[in-house]
């Protein structure tokens, strides 16, 4: 393999409602010192409001817990494409050696539809990601990470893993989907050691779904996607993978992307003709 770093699919930026230091000019300085060739800011679109307990509130940081209102509902600010878009352009200008790719991650776009159409007629965006945050929870809908004291988390990945197939199956407009693994990043320590084999069912029933539908699939390195899912996915007969940072620092733009591209690779994967491009299958894989 050679030492071109695949492009970074999923950053986030000012532009981002969830985030305290994110730059995407920073970011961009930051892919360019990496050597990545693209970048995709793929903004935050959280369409559904979440319910946040009291003494959660108190856990969020300062710039999550002004956005609680007083009924203990978080309600995401919309993007503000133009101001956004504008911001790429500028980017664009300053740093012409780099490709930089607009973007947008929506988050439960089944469940909002029409906020989603309308939110993609605005934008014209070149990459889009779908996302699964939150769950139903009583009268309301909680974010992953808080439900982990509200379900056995055994239970609590599978129902989340229902609702990615659900999203998969669904006619969301949507091109690549984002973490399929998220609730891992908060996996309990009295949970044991996670094993994806536990859940090789639910994992295998949301990659065929997804093959079938002609979408890819991202290999996210916040918490890396264990290898044995991408190899689930190649033999699901999955065709694209994309590498996402999930950066919300500009830090962490192209975190992990070396040892995450050797084990897309080992996966029956290979780079495109160019660097720009997806990762596809490769024609001739002993991959089993």
């Amino acid at each position: 393999m050679d030492s071109v770093m695949p492009p970074d699919g999923h950053v986030h930026t000012e532009w981002s409602w969830d985030t305290a230091v994110g730059s995407m000019e920073a970011s961009c300085a930051r892919a360019i010192e990496l050597g990545l060739p693209s970048v995709a800011f793929t903004e935050h679109a959280d369409l559904t409001p979440w319910v946040i307990a009291g003494e959660e509130v108190d856990l969020l940081p300062e710039h999550l817990r002004v956005r609680v209102r007083p009924d203990g509902v978080l309600e995401a600010p919309a993007l503000e494409v133009s101001g956004y878009l504008a911001c790429i352009e500028r980017c664009r200008g300053r740093f012409p050696e780099l490709r930089i790719l607009s973007g947008v991650e929506l988050s439960e776009p089944h469940w909002h539809p029409e906020q989603t159409a309308e939110l993609l007629r605005s934008g014209g965006f070149e990459r889009v990601l779908g996302s699964v945050h939150a769950l139903p929870d009583g009268d309301g809908h909680r974010e992953i990470s808080g439900l982990y004291a509200r379900r056995p988390s055994p239970q609590l990945v599978q129902e989340y893993l229902a609702e990615v197939l659900r999203l998969v199956e669904s006619s969301a407009p949507f091109a690549v989907l984002a973490h399929i693994d998220y609730p891992i990043r908060y996996w309990p320590q009295r949970s044991g050691v996670y094993e994806p084999a536990t859940f090789e069912d639910e994992f295998r029933a949301v990659l065929r779904a997804l093959a079938g539908s002609g979408r890819a699939l991202e290999v996210n390195t916040k918490v890396p996607l264990h290898g044995e899912v991408v190899r689930w996915w190649y033999q699901a007969g999955g065709d694209a993978v994309v590498f996402g940072s999930d950066a919300h620092d500009p830090a962490a733009v192209g975190h992990g992307f070396a040892a995450a591209a050797a084990m897309v690779e080992s996966c029956g994967f290979r780079r495109g003709q160019t660097p720009h491009e997806v990762w596809t299958r490769a024609a001739h894989s002993t991959v089993s």
